[in-house]
């Protein structure tokens, strides 16, 4: 048996055991008036990694051919390489307006194929740096192979638009994508603000009806996807539950409510009373 020693000079605190149930900075202790070294350390760690995680660069390219090793996601590849009208990543930072919108070559891109399609998309997927590179290059390619998948065994038939990616993006260019490419849903796949405990979280958004000027209240929001958070088939089932009654009902936002774990507690009070029938 392994014993753990304990500093004498640090002052434990009482709290240290909730940590078990949260990366919340809690229960940290105390030398003297100051905090154990060990703690300042791991805290400047990740103050440095959700730095990084919104100043390091998406690697468009290396994105685009990973996706394209994916036997599932493939079809949908190569697919757009998009930029909004924030030119680089200062500007991103200092004007989130212009990372609302794609730039011109964008938009007439994405024109020009939806004038060769003669039917809209059910839904277009973007994957957007947003304010963290590494959810995108962490957490993207499982979360849509996972979501693929379940679209693959859907017995109604979707239409996917080519995967586009945007760099420079905010969630809100996903509605320049899905006007553009004449699609009637979009999904965005985003960076979301790192913390310091979670420079690498994905969001997921949801839009009915994209056009430019949507309301964010009517979109739907999926947050922290990723292991340590809610896992990649977890999400991808609410996804598919929020995009198929959405589909359904026409619209996104406030007036779609998540009742996917509902649906599970009917199924498994369903099978709870089969088997006490059969036991009977």
């Amino acid at each position: 048996m392994s014993i753990t020693k304990v500093d004498p000079l640090i002052h434990q605190d009482p709290w240290r055991k909730l940590r078990q149930f949260t990366d919340a900075r809690i229960g940290i202790g105390r030398v003297g008036t100051s905090i154990p070294t060990e703690e300042l350390l791991q805290f400047q760690l990740s103050h440095a990694q959700a730095i990084d995680a919104v100043h390091v660069p998406l690697d468009t390219e290396q994105l685009i051919t990973e996706l394209a090793q994916d036997a599932l996601l493939k079809p949908y590849l190569p697919g757009f390489s998009l930029h909004s009208q924030a030119v680089d990543r200062m500007t991103y930072l200092q004007r989130p307006d212009l990372g609302r919108r794609l730039n011109d070559e964008s938009m007439a891109t994405l024109k020009a194929h939806s004038d060769q399609s003669l039917t809209p998309y059910d839904l277009a997927i973007v994957i957007v740096d947003g304010l963290s590179s590494y959810a995108i290059t962490h957490h993207a390619k499982p979360f849509l192979n996972a979501l693929v998948s379940l679209f693959v065994d859907d017995h109604t038939p979707w239409t996917l638009a080519p995967l586009c990616v945007v760099e420079q993006g905010r969630v809100a260019v996903g509605d320049d994508v899905g006007e553009a490419i004449n699609a009637k849903e979009v999904l965005v796949l985003v960076g979301e603000r790192p913390g310091l405990s979670s420079p690498d979280s994905l969001g997921l958004y949801l839009t009915w009806n994209p056009v430019r000027g949507t309301e964010d209240s009517l979109r739907n929001c999926i947050s922290n996807v990723r292991p340590q958070g809610l896992k990649y088939q977890a999400a991808a089932q609410k996804c598919f539950y929020l995009l198929s009654e959405s589909r359904r009902l026409k619209l996104t936002g406030v007036g779609l409510k998540d009742r996917s774990e509902d649906n599970e507690l009917a199924h498994e009070s369903t099978q709870q009373f089969c088997l006490t029938t059969q036991k009977e």
